[in-house]
């Protein structure tokens, strides 16, 4: 299903997206080093209940995970990079930490991830990773417009990590968002400009940037939710909502 929002849906989006984006801040700002990922699931569930919001993946069951997922938050670790299921792990000095959050308030969701180093012993390769992912979110945003079809943002996101020498999987990428988390169109990381979906205002993307240092090919834990690279290399994961508008791409999951 591909779903236009109308301006009162919209308005309602811009409120659950920048709840989203505050959420994300404050826990970037709390987890350290010492930080246990159960207890950035315990933040994560308070924010959302204290805001009158619900979580889009405690009762998320998926045919590609083992469900239901059962926890508010996306905790990825070093080789993990999707779908990271919250457990008893104490960050350590130099992880890389990927935190993804979809929350639903007032009909309608919002989707975000970001990526970053715990501490101050990250290694530069990490952070260029991170970067690659970040401004292939903002080429992908750049690009997003009404008449703009899909596979021009596909094509504006696998520039830039092409460029920048990492392999793209297209298993997993962005998706329309709504009433619901994962809708149509599939907005794969790499694709061929002027193809695919025609993009319409009030339409709602959520763009996800992500990579493995060295391979294109995922192993899942045995949890059966948390996929990780399969030659255990690092990797980062970014990821907005926007809002397709008359002027262009409006990001819902800014913070304040």
């Amino acid at each position: 299903m591909i779903e236009i929002l109308n301006p009162t849906m919209l308005a309602r989006a811009k409120t659950t997206g920048a709840l989203v984006g505050d959420i994300l801040r404050t826990l970037r700002t709390r987890s350290v080093v010492g930080t246990n990922l159960l207890d950035i699931d315990r933040w994560a569930e308070k924010m959302i209940l204290d805001a009158g919001a619900s979580s889009c993946y405690v009762d998320y069951a998926p045919s590609f995970g083992r469900g239901p997922f059962g926890h508010y938050i996306c905790t990825a670790v070093n080789d993990a990079v999707l779908h990271g299921l919250p457990h008893d792990y104490t960050l350590a000095d130099g992880d890389l930490l990927t935190l993804d959050l979809a929350v639903s308030k007032g009909g309608v969701a919002a989707d975000a991830a970001i990526s970053f180093v715990v501490g101050n012993a990250g290694p530069p390769e990490d952070v260029a990773m991170i970067d690659a992912t970040e401004r292939a979110l903002a080429a992908g945003i750049a690009v997003a417009g009404p008449g703009a079809r899909i596979g021009d943002i596909s094509h504006a996101i696998g520039t830039v990590l092409g460029e920048a020498g990492y392999p793209i999987n297209t298993e997993f990428g962005g998706h329309g968002i709504g009433s619901t988390m994962h809708q149509d169109p599939h907005v794969a990381n790499t694709g061929r400009p002027g193809r695919g979906y025609k993009l319409r205002p009030g339409l709602l993307l959520a763009l996800e940037p992500w990579v493995m240092a060295d391979t294109a090919q995922l192993v899942t834990d045995a949890d059966g939710w948390t996929l990780r690279s399969a030659t255990g290399c690092r990797t980062a994961h970014s990821e907005h909502t926007i809002a397709i508008t008359d002027d262009g791409a409006e990001i819902l999951t800014l913070s304040k």
